[in-house]
């Protein structure tokens, strides 16, 4: 089964309202095609669906330690959560990356062309994680509180303004409320430092 396959199989799953218009929309973008960064994890064609599945990979083996750990944390780290705030988080990069052609110098100090990816945030320039959290809200999908926040921060403080004190505080108080918020954030971490490749350029 491929990468894409399995992401639509575990998605479909989950039978949520609005699951079908999010299916939909990322069989016509460029999610399953594009890379997961530019320079780092995943920056290969492809990357970003097969991080996501990592992320969920991860975040699963995760979930099943911390439940045997702590079995009250069941009712906050339900499957379906786990599998939609995963799978989805970076929906955003679906329109962010382009082609195009970089120069190195090779071993021998000459330089070389190669093909290689930009970003282009002009299409829908808002943050990371909000971005992801307003495609999904605008495609119909129903998300919890619990969901948004996950995808929200799933950066940590890679995206977090430090001078702002709000911003800050927000961060806190989604990881304090909810345990999906922390899942998700380590299975993020997890994958793109511990499972993926970068291809180097």
């Amino acid at each position: 089964m491929t990468t894409k396959d399995k992401i639509l199989e575990l998605l479909d799953a989950t039978d949520r309202q609005g699951i079908d218009e999010v299916m939909e929309w990322l069989r016509g973008s460029a999610f399953f095609l594009a890379p997961a960064s530019t320079n780092f994890h995943g920056n290969y064609e492809g990357g970003l669906a097969d991080h996501s599945l990592n992320v969920y990979t991860a975040a699963m083996r995760l979930r099943a330690t911390a439940l045997s750990l702590n079995p009250a944390l069941e009712a906050d780290l339900p499957e379906d959560s786990v599998a939609i705030a995963t799978l989805l988080h970076d929906i955003c990069k679906a329109d962010v990356y382009k082609e195009v052609t970089k120069k190195r110098q090779n071993s021998f100090g000459r330089w070389e062309e190669y093909q290689g990816y930009t970003v282009d945030y002009s299409n829908f320039p808002l943050g990371h994680g909000e971005k992801s959290v307003i495609i999904l809200l605008r495609l119909g999908l129903d998300l919890s509180d619990a969901e948004i926040a996950a995808i929200r921060w799933h950066m940590t403080a890679w995206d977090l303004p430090f001078q702002s004190r709000e911003a800050l505080g927000n961060i806190n108080a989604a990881k304090d409320k909810y345990p999906l918020c922390a899942l998700v954030q380590l299975a993020d971490g997890f994958a793109s430092s511990l499972m993926e490749d970068t291809v180097k350029n």
